[in-house]
């Protein structure tokens, strides 16, 4: 299975295991990825989730298989589903009933970059590479892409890794926001999980969860509203050129 969950006490844990794409998403992978998403906001012992990709390699973004059919046929209900699992995989990460935590090692690009804002802590290797990339392969961003990375590390920040194509790595994650810690690349998923671990008590972690997302989203656009802004956009730039 591309998507796996185990439980370590009150810790879940999921990985994405591609490693022929870097663990790039498809539709059927980000569809798991909701299902397992589901499964753990539904189990009241679950106090904290980790997210990471196997191999050394957190997500290279959409897969390019799917990017391919997307700009050959846009308007193919098919493909439109697909991406939208993607994009939901996102929606369904940043509103998670619990703290989650991502462990980033290698590359998160793209919609693996999106993925990794979805969480609310990110602890990354110090060799991690953190980049937009839509533009450089002439896609308009999607997934949310510009309110993730502005409600991370603000706007100047999302222009430049977005417009710009910036590319962030090391020490520079922690000051711009988007690390809580850069570590030796061994130390990245144990550190995650000792974090998590941390929550003793699931049902007080989930209220104050509650808490904090009711208060952080009057100052934000929802991800799912910001999702929808990009998507036509997307799609559109999709059907105008091929991919470079």
């Amino acid at each position: 299975m591309p998507i796996s969950l185990e439980s370590a006490g009150t810790v879940a844990l999921i990985t994405i295991d591609e490693p022929a794409t870097r663990n790039a998403l498809t539709g059927d992978s980000a569809r798991d990825l909701v299902r397992c998403l589901d499964e753990v906001a539904a189990e009241p012992g679950t106090g904290a989730l980790v997210i990471r990709g196997a191999e050394g390699q957190f997500c290279s973004g959409g897969d390019r298989r799917l990017l391919a059919a997307a700009r050959q046929r846009p308007w193919d209900p098919g493909i439109t589903a697909a991406l939208s699992a993607v994009y939901e995989s996102f929606g369904k990460l940043a509103s998670m009933p619990v703290p989650t935590i991502a462990a980033i090692r290698g590359a998160a690009v793209g919609a693996g970059l999106n993925l990794a804002l979805a969480a609310d802590v990110r602890i990354a290797a110090r060799d991690a590479r953190l980049l937009s990339g839509f533009l450089r392969i002439g896609l308009h961003p999607g997934g949310g892409h510009f309110t993730l990375l502005d409600r991370v590390a603000g706007p100047q920040t999302a222009v430049a890794m977005t417009l710009l194509g910036a590319e962030v790595t090391g020490q520079r994650l922690v000051e711009l926001g988007l690390a809580w810690e850069v570590l030796d690349d061994d130390q990245v998923e144990p550190r995650a999980m000792e974090l998590a671990s941390r929550i003793s008590d699931p049902e007080l972690a989930r209220e104050a969860t509650a808490t904090f997302r009711a208060q952080a989203v009057s100052r934000q656009l929802p991800a799912a509203t910001a999702m929808r802004a990009e998507q036509a956009a997307q799609m559109w730039s999709f059907a105008r050129q091929p991919a470079r």
